[in-house]
């Protein structure tokens, strides 16, 4: 089983840059898609983006395209996502989590699909 660490988190100016890291240990991340999720206060867990262990066929939340971006480095076991221009509606905890399952496009956007779970980092934008 997989364990998942994530870092990169804290507190960035609106239309600032993160770069989130997901590193993966006992086992090897390529076996796994992977996914980032956030949950924001009072909120529910949401679905950011995903990328799959074939082919690295990736997916986002439709209203984060283009400012985010998933990216996985099977070499060094560890998953990344990059998020610009931030505002403060992407406040949240930001966690990675993975499956060995296949799981088509839609799938990819629900939680419960997922089996391993990192603890989370906190991300604030904010002035």
């Amino acid at each position: 089983q997989v364990q998942l660490v994530e870092s990169g988190g804290g507190l960035v100016q609106p239309g600032g840059s993160l770069r989130l890291a997901c590193a993966a240990s006992g086992s090897i991340l390529s076996t796994y898609t992977m996914g980032w999720f956030r949950q924001a206060p009072g909120k529910d867990r949401e679905f950011v983006a995903a990328i799959k262990r074939n082919r690295h066929m990736t997916s986002y939340k439709e209203s984060l395209k283009g400012r985010f971006t998933i990216s996985r480095d099977n070499a060094k076991n560890t998953l990344f996502l990059q998020m610009n221009s931030l505002s403060p509606e992407d406040t949240a905890v930001y966690y990675c989590a993975g499956t060995t399952r296949g799981l088509i496009t839609s799938s990819l956007w629900s939680a419960e699909n997922y089996d391993v779970w990192g603890q989370g980092t906190q991300v604030t934008v904010s002035s």
